[in-house]
C-alpha cells in the first residue's frame, strides 16, 4: 500500500496527534494499547512508503542512466541529459552549461517541464549558484534562495525572484566540465537533500557520457582537419612537382601558406651568402608586414626550430617555420596576421615548409641545369658555326685540287684527297647532328611540315646512299604500296631519318647483305621500317641504343666509323613530327628500325 501525495500531509498530522494523545497518558489502558498499536502500524507504513519512494527514485535513475551512452553526438547527449534531469527532479525548468577551453562557461541547452527548448534569456539563472558549484566542485540545494544566506544577496537571485533551486557539478577525469541547474521560481521547498543526492548521482553518469561525446567530437574533428590538411598538401605538391623556377616555387609556397593558415601575409627569407643576413623573397604578403632585418626571424634561422610570436603593439602575430635543406637551416617561411594563430597552424606551416624545402632544392637544381644547358647551347652554337667555315674552305679547295685546278693529279694524290673529302664529310655530319641536338634540346628546332609522299623520300635517300651500298655489294629494295597515304611532316627531316637508318643498316650489314625499306598505313599513321640481315644488337646494348654518343663495345661495331648521334637525332625528329621510333633486333641475325608519322595534320 502506498500513500497518495495529496494525502501525505493529513497522514502526518494524524500521526502527530496520536503521538500527543499517547504521550498525555490521560486515557484507559485499553485505549492506550490501541493507540500504541496504531502508532506501530503507522510507523511500519511510513517506513515502507519511504523505501518504496527510494526504490522508485533508484529505478528512475537506472532507467535514465541506461539511456545515456547510446549516442556520441554531443548535442543529442546534452538534450538527453537535460530532459532526464527535468524528469528526475520534477523541476519547472533547467539548463546545462559546459566549461570550454580557456575556462569560459557556455550555455549549451535549456529545457522546461514540457520539454520545450529555452535560451539563456529565458532561463534567467543564478550565476552566483553556478559559480559556487564550479569553484567548490560540490552540488548545492536551496529550498528558498530568497532567504538562503548563501545566495540571498546575489543580484540574479533577487532580480529573478528565485526560490527553489538545485545545481550539481559534471565531473569527468577529476575535472569539473560543467554543471546542471534546475529551479522553481514560484514555490518553496521543492527540492530536498535527497533530491540533490539523486541529481549528483545522475550528474556523475551524465558527465561520463558528455566527456565521451566531446572526445569523439574532437577526435572526429581532428581527423577531418588532418584529412583536409593532407588534401591541401597533396594539391600543393601537385603544383610543385614539376620543374619550376625558384621564383615560381616561392610564389606557390607563399600562396598556400597564407591560404592554409588564413594569414594576412606570407613571405620567405633565405640566408644572404654575401651579408649573412636575410634575403627576402616575397609572396602574398602585405608590404607593411615585411621586416628584412627582423631579429626574431633571424633567431629561428639560427636555432632551426619553429616559433609563434604573439602580436605586439603595432606589430602582427607571426608564425615562423625553418626551411631545412640537407639538414641545414637555409631559410624561413613566415605568415603574419593581426590576431593570434591557433597552435595547429604552426604544425601545418612546419609540414608545409618541409615540403617546400624539397621543391626549392629541386628548383635550384633545375635553375642550375638550365644555366648549364644554356651555356652548353651557346658553346655548341659557336663551335658548330666556327667549324663550318674552315670545313667549307677545306672541302672547296680539295674539290678544286681533285678537279686539276693546280695541274694534273696522280692516282696516289687522288687517294689522299679522297681521305680529306671523306673526313670533311664525317665532320660535316657530326657538326650537323650536334647542331640539331642543340636546337631540339632548346626547343629551337624549326620544322616546315607539309603533306609528304613517303615513297619519294625513300627514293631520294636510297639514291644518295647508293655508292656506299655498291661499295659493299649490298642490295637495297623499297616495298612501298602505291596507295600509301601522304604523311604530315617536314620532307627534309623525313629524308634525314631515312638516310640515318639506311646508312646504319649499310654499315652494320656484311658485304652482299640485304636491306629492305617498307611502309604501311596503320591507325592514322604510316609506319616506315628499315630491315637488314646484319650483325644485330646485343641484349645489353639494346637499352642504350638511342642514347647520345652511345657506341657498342662489340668489335664489329667499333670497326665502323660513327659518333653515336644518328639514332638519337632520328628518334627526336620523329617525335617532334608527332610520331615514334623503335626497333626489334636479334643478335647475329639482323635488325629492324621503324618510325611512324601522322597521316592527317594534327589539330591545333
Amino acid at each position: 500500500m502506498t500513500l497518495e501525495d495529496n494525502h501525505q500531509p493529513k497522514f502526518a498530522e494524524l500521526t502527530s496527534a496520536l503521538r500527543d494523545i499517547y504521550a498525555s497518558g490521560a486515557m484507559p489502558a485499553e485505549l492506550q494499547a490501541t493507540i500504541q498499536f496504531a502508532l506501530n502500524e503507522l510507523d511500519t507504513l511510513t517506513q515502507a512508503e519511504a523505501e518504496n519512494e527510494e526504490a522508485q527514485r533508484l529505478a528512475a535513475l537506472y532507467n535514465v542512466c541506461q539511456m545515456l551512452g547510446t549516442s556520441l553526438d554531443l548535442d543529442e547527449v546534452l538534450n538527453q541529459v537535460m530532459d532526464a534531469v527535468i524528469g528526475l527532479t520534477d523541476a519547472e525548468r533547467g539548463c546545462l552549461m559546459l566549461v570550454e577551453e580557456g575556462g569560459t562557461l557556455s550555455f549549451r541547452v535549456g529545457r522546461n517541464f514540457a520539454q520545450e527548448t529555452l535560451d539563456l534569456d529565458d532561463m534567467q539563472i543564478s550565476r552566483t549558484v553556478i559559480d559556487t558549484v564550479i569553484e567548490s566542485g560540490e552540488g548545492v540545494v536551496s529550498t528558498n534562495a530568497q532567504d538562503d544566506p548563501r545566495f540571498s544577496q546575489g543580484d540574479s537571485v533577487v532580480s529573478f525572484s528565485l526560490r527553489s533551486l538545485m545545481c550539481a557539478p559534471l565531473k569527468a577525469r577529476d575535472q569539473v566540465i560543467g554543471v546542471v541547474y534546475v529551479d522553481n521560481r514560484a514555490r518553496e521547498g521543492i527540492f530536498t537533500p535527497d533530491d540533490l543526492t539523486l541529481l549528483n548521482a545522475f550528474a556523475s553518469q551524465a558527465a561520463i557520457a558528455i566527456d565521451n561525446a566531446q572526445l569523439y567530437t574532437r577526435t572526429d574533428q581532428d581527423l577531418a582537419d588532418r584529412v583536409s590538411e593532407l588534401e591541401m598538401l597533396t594539391r600543393m605538391m601537385q603544383e610543385l612537382n614539376t620543374p619550376l623556377e625558384l621564383g615560381r616555387v616561392i610564389e606557390i609556397t607563399c600562396n598556400w601558406a597564407a591560404k592554409a593558415t588564413q594569414a594576412a601575409g606570407s613571405w620567405v627569407a633565405f640566408r644572404d651568402p654575401d651579408t649573412g643576413g636575410l634575403a627576402v623573397m616575397c609572396g602574398s604578403q602585405k608590404d607593411e608586414f615585411i621586416a628584412h632585418d627582423d631579429p626574431l626571424v633571424a633567431g629561428v634561422l639560427s636555432a632551426g626550430t619553429p616559433h609563434v610570436y604573439e602580436p605586439q603593439v603595432g606589430e602582427p602575430a607571426r608564425l615562423v617555420a625553418p626551411i631545412l635543406i640537407e639538414n641545414q637551416v637555409d631559410g624561413v617561411l613566415v605568415v603574419e596576421a593581426p590576431e593570434v594563430f591557433p597552435q595547429k597552424a604552426l604544425q601545418f606551416l612546419t609540414r608545409l615548409a618541409n615540403q617546400a624545402a624539397v621543391a626549392i632544392q629541386k628548383a635550384r637544381f633545375y635553375d642550375d641545369i638550365q644555366r648549364v644547358n644554356d651555356e652548353k647551347s651557346k658553346f655548341v652554337s659557336v663551335v658548330t658555326h666556327e667549324l663550318r667555315i674552315p670545313m667549307t674552305s677545306i672541302k672547296g679547295y680539295t674539290d678544286l685540287l681533285y678537279q686539276g685546278a693546280m695541274g694534273e693529279v696522280s692516282e696516289p694524290q687522288k687517294q689522299f684527297l679522297d681521305v680529306i673529302r671523306n673526313n670533311v664529310g664525317r665532320m660535316s655530319a657530326l657538326v650537323s647532328d650536334l647542331s640539331d641536338i642543340n636546337r631540339i634540346a632548346g626547343d629551337r628546332m624549326a620544322l616546315e611540315p607539309g603533306m609528304v609522299f613517303v615513297a619519294e623520300r625513300v627514293d631520294v635517300a636510297l639514291k644518295a646512299l647508293q655508292p656506299a651500298l655498291d661499295a659493299k655489294s649490298q642490295t637495297a629494295t623499297a616495298q612501298i604500296p602505291a596507295d600509301l597515304p601522304q604523311v604530315f611532316a617536314d620532307p627534309s627531316r623525313v629524308e634525314q631519318i631515312l638516310r640515318n637508318l639506311i646508312d646504319n643498316a649499310c654499315r652494320y650489314t656484311p658485304a652482299e647483305g640485304q636491306i629492305t625499306v617498307a611502309a604501311a598505313a596503320q591507325e592514322g599513321f604510316v609506319k616506315v621500317s628499315v630491315t637488314d640481315d646484319g650483325i644485330g644488337i646485343s641484349a645489353e646494348d639494346q637499352t642504350n641504343i638511342f642514347n647520345q654518343f652511345f657506341r657498342s663495345e662489340d668489335p664489329n661495331v667499333r670497326q665502323e666509323t660513327g659518333w653515336g648521334l644518328g639514332l638519337h637525332v632520328a628518334q627526336r625528329l620523329a617525335e617532334l613530327m608527332g610520331g615514334q621510333m623503335g626497333f626489334e633486333s636479334t643478335f647475329g641475325e639482323g635488325s629492324t628500325f621503324w618510325f611512324t608519322l601522322p597521316i592527317q595534320q594534327p589539330e591545333a
